[in-house]
């Protein structure tokens, strides 16, 4: 299998709240880059919606439905993911 094929199988974001709320959508997140120390980049399995919700995250309307999560849960995975980016820099 090629890079290309390989990296069309994954989306990568250093972007950390779309992240939070890719997960958030049910995106996996299998990795994260820190190739780039000053820049961590957040790697997921890329599903056919991630582009839909990429684009919902970024113009969707104040207080549209496809945005809105619950607040507790929105806690919880910045802190899970917090956790994840610098446990594994230890």
């Amino acid at each position: 299998m090629n890079t290309d094929e390989t990296n069309n199988q994954y989306f990568f974001s250093s972007n950390f709240y779309l992240s939070i709320f890719l997960t958030l959508k049910n995106l996996r997140l299998v990795d994260i880059d820190r190739t780039n120390p000053q820049r961590a980049q957040f790697i997921f399995i890329d599903i056919p919606e991630r582009e839909a919700l990429v684009r919902q995250y970024n113009f969707a309307e104040r207080n549209s439905p496809e945005v809105m999560v619950d607040a507790r849960e929105f806690e919880q995975a910045i802190k899970s993911l917090k956790d994840r980016l610098y446990q594994e820099r230890e």
